[in-house]
This record gives structure tokens, sequence and C-alpha cells, in this order.
């Protein structure tokens, strides 16, 4: 049984768990799987390695304040 590629936007949103380590085998090797033909998925992993390396980690929870207009904007790409 073969088992179905994943789509960028899939791979998207599996790189946060990607990069903590969190992904299973299976899905892990999928993800990166797509990342060794996909130049577009390659270059935003390395954007969001980037991003970490230079801002850290958060040392608190946003405030509610903060993090809505970033839930909104999450909001309007995952329904496209």
């Amino acid at each position: 049984m073969s088992v179905r590629e994943l789509t960028c936007k899939e791979v998207v949103e599996l790189l946060g768990d990607y990069l903590e380590g969190a992904l299973p085998g299976e899905e892990r090797e999928r993800v990166e799987s797509h990342l060794a033909g996909c130049e577009a998925c390659s270059t935003y992993l390395e954007q969001l390695r980037t991003t970490i390396r230079l801002t850290g980690r958060l040392p608190e929870e946003p405030s509610a304040e903060a993090c809505e207009p970033l839930l909104e904007a999450f909001r309007v790409w995952r329904a496209r």
C-alpha cells in the first residue's frame, strides 16, 4: 500500500511539530520526503528556523490582544 504524498499546506501545518521533534517516525519521513522535492517548503522551513534562532522562545504566553490578529490571519489562510 502506497502512502499519499503530503501537500504543501499539510507540510506547513506540520512544521512546528517537525522542528520540535514531535512527529511520529512515519509522519516525519513523509515531511522530509516532501521537503526534499519542494523548494518552496524547504525555503519556508529555513525561514522558520531563522526566526526561531533570532527571536528565541517567548518567555511567557502573549496577551489575547497580541494573539487575536495572528489567529485571524491563520483563519483567513486556512479558509483558502
